[in-house]
């Protein structure tokens, strides 16, 4: 046991965070490169299923650069949200993945069977020992097929959910906005300014709705614009 002093107050006459700390401080962590390549894998497994994304062949900072391209396009906000961007992220990563398997699966077939097959063309070769690979591999091929449609199935339903929840997102934050907006004009008009959204509740800027503000009447303008061009039959 750690050298901790002894205390008549604790049950066991120690100090059990003082004996963690203690023994974390002998740890120096992986020292073998099996298990500095474990340690790296940890931080790219999810929590709850405890899924390696990205194996060992594979380029960590390719997959990175890849999540964070969804990250932006999507701007998810709040966990849920994230959470579906990082699943579109992973689904993929895991669908561009299959192709390779696929190829190396043959790419292996032909290797094996090397010089096995003579037909006098080197096409027909190949043709051939690619075929008898695919047959040797059939349950192989069968089993990546089934994960693909899987995998396209998920990511389908988690593409669906997401823009559901987005499109409610917007939906509710334009109404706000277009409330807010309506606070700014009455507080203009009676001369109340500056006017802040906090104090009635709400998460924008004053700069957030005055621009938006300024949208909708811009908005509104071509509107008229285009209702008169009609009328004259422009």
């Amino acid at each position: 046991m750690p050298d901790i002093p002894y205390d008549a107050t604790r049950p066991n006459g120690h100090d059990r965070a003082a004996i963690n700390k203690a023994n974390a401080q002998k740890s120096t962590g992986p020292r073998t490169e099996a298990g500095k390549q474990r340690s790296k894998l940890n931080a790219l497994r999810h929590g709850l299923t405890g899924h390696t994304i990205v194996l060992p062949a594979e380029d960590h900072s390719a997959y990175r650069r890849h999540t964070q391209r969804f990250f932006d396009q999507f701007k998810p906000s709040g966990a849920l949200e994230e959470q579906l961007v990082q699943s579109l992220a992973d689904c993929t990563w895991r669908l561009n993945r299959i192709p390779a398997l696929e190829t190396n699966l043959l790419t292996f077939g032909l290797t094996e069977r090397e010089g096995q097959i003579d037909t006098g063309h080197a096409e027909a070769n190949a043709a051939l020992a690619t075929a008898q690979a695919f047959r040797d591999h059939a349950s192989a091929f069968a089993t990546l097929s089934i994960y693909e449609h899987r995998i396209a199935r998920l990511f389908t339903k988690t593409l669906e959910q997401l823009r559901e929840i987005q499109a409610e997102r917007h939906k509710k934050e334009e109404d706000a906005l277009d409330r807010a907006a309506d606070l700014l004009e009455m507080h203009q008009e009676r001369g109340e300014l500056p006017y802040n959204p906090v104090q009635d509740g709400f998460v924008f800027s004053s700069d957030d709705v005055a621009s938006f503000v300024q949208r909708r009447e811009r908005l509104s303008q071509a509107r008229s614009a285009a209702v008169e061009r009609f009328a004259a039959g422009v």
